[in-house]
């Protein structure tokens, strides 16, 4: 098998590193209900899956109309948000070995993410993984996030790796277009909605879990990676 010259990982967020997609998923619905609006809104959230905030508020006023909501669906939406998160920040499965193996190879590792700096920086504290990244991108700090490379093109110059030396660990549609355009090595570990053809196309592999993540890490980097 061939090996891989990796000079860093970048990871992304939600859905990858947190299982938030489904709070999200759950908050947003239930936004949307309490406004009497039903009919088609699971394939609308899903369809926001990924995408900066900013933008699944311009994707609500084209689908609703410009008399939408939009200030009370935020309000209940972040109210459900923290009523669900009360439980715990949960991390995805294989989240603290995956970063265990990449710090023993002595890789760099950043959070590539479509959330705000806020939310970000909030969601890895209380999930107790904010200090193990060299480095948290968010959308704050590009004027174009995911679908576009921006980010993953500004983390790998931040960790003074190339993108195309980067391996970027993605759950989304759109996170995956970004990474695969910033020539990254794409791996995708689909979270609520599948890859589609294209992203299929696009990624090295389309794994189950974190776990297998690490396991293929062990066999395409020089280094091997401790179990």
């Amino acid at each position: 098998m061939t090996r891989w010259h990796v000079e860093a990982i970048l990871i992304d967020m939600d859905g990858t590193l947190l299982d938030t997609e489904k709070v999200y998923l759950e908050a947003s619905i239930a936004a949307l209900n309490a406004l009497g609006y039903r009919d088609g809104i699971v394939e609308i959230c899903h369809a926001m899956i990924g995408i900066p905030g900013p933008d699944n508020e311009q994707t609500l006023r084209d689908h609703f109309g410009d008399n939408f909501p939009l200030v009370e669906v935020n309000r209940l939406f972040a109210e459900k948000t923290i009523e669900i998160l009360q439980a715990g920040m949960p991390l995805k499965r294989g989240v603290i070995a995956l970063l265990d193996a990449i710090e023993a190879a002595g890789l760099p590792k950043a959070v590539v993410t479509s959330s705000s700096r806020s939310t970000a920086t909030e969601h890895l504290r209380l999930a107790r993984i904010d200090h193990r990244f060299d480095a948290i991108l968010t959308r704050d700090d590009v004027t174009r996030a995911k679908p576009h490379p921006d980010l993953y093109l500004l983390a790998a110059n931040r960790l003074q790796a190339r993108a195309q030396a980067c391996i970027a660990i993605e759950d989304s549609n759109p996170g995956v277009a970004a990474a695969h355009a910033a020539g990254a090595i794409t791996l995708m570990v689909p979270d609520i909605v599948p890859p589609t053809e294209q992203s299929r196309a696009r990624c090295e592999a389309v794994l189950q879990d974190l776990d297998a993540v690490r396991e293929m890490l062990e066999m395409r980097l020089p280094l091997r990676l401790p179990t």
